[in-house]
């Protein structure tokens, strides 16, 4: 179901220009870095009660500007180790880095894996997550699927059942291809829903993430 949302005009609710990608914003004479990025990962084994133990098996990333370039490191391609590296080294280039629950969920994520391979932990960065940092309205939905079905997006998420779950987490050719179209689909996705969101005044501003931090509490924001 499509909801029909009307913008409210930035002067109620005025969005920090930093990060507005497409504005010719500039740092230090230079345009802004914004990095968006999205982890999949699969089961080990159960720990204790509802935690489950997970391993990194895609990470995909792009930089922010007009028709994006995601680059994608899959496991079963890849070595983790340079998966993680390849990431890393992007990751500190970015002024601002974006996703959907990265704050709870992939920046954790890679930090653990970075920590089992005695690689250093991700720096400080300021990032916006369009879940966390999402100005809470009636209708609108957490998910970023439903985000992008309600807003009516142009790249959609690309839809897995358990048996291509099984696959993909099994790092079989399929499942490779399967992992890959997923991963490279959210991050797609996710720039045009954040630049949705923006338009809409729907964002909190980006905030800084620490390490030290890792479950900081969610934005509260009235607008």
């Amino acid at each position: 179901m499509k909801i029909k949302i009307t913008p409210r005009p930035f002067s109620q609710r005025a969005a920090p220009t930093i990060i507005s990608p497409f504005l010719g914003v500039r740092i230090a004479n230079r345009p802004l870095r914004i990095l968006d990025f999205d982890v999949e990962a699969r089961p080990l084994h159960w720990i204790s009660g509802d935690y489950v133990s997970k391993e990194i098996t895609a990470i995909a990333w792009a930089w922010i500007r007009p028709n994006p370039i995601v680059s994608c490191y899959l496991l079963g391609e890849s070595a983790a180790h340079d998966m993680l590296t390849a990431f890393v080294a992007a990751y500190k280039q970015a002024d601002l880095v974006t996703g959907h629950y990265i704050r709870g969920y992939d920046l954790p994520m890679i930090n653990g894996a970075l920590s089992e391979y005695g690689l250093p932990v991700l720096d400080d960065k300021m990032v916006q997550d369009t879940k966390i940092d999402l100005v809470r309205r009636a209708g609108l939905s957490g998910s970023q699927e439903n985000l992008g079905s309600m807003l009516g997006l142009h790249h959609p998420k690309v839809k897995m059942d358990q048996t291509k779950w099984r696959d993909a987490n099994r790092l079989t050719p399929e499942g490779l291809t399967l992992a890959r179209e997923r991963v490279i689909g959210d991050v797609l996705q996710h720039i045009e829903l954040r630049q949705r969101l923006l338009a809409l005044g729907y964002l909190c501003p980006p905030s800084l993430w620490s390490s030290g931090n890792p479950h900081q509490p969610e934005a509260v924001y009235t607008p």
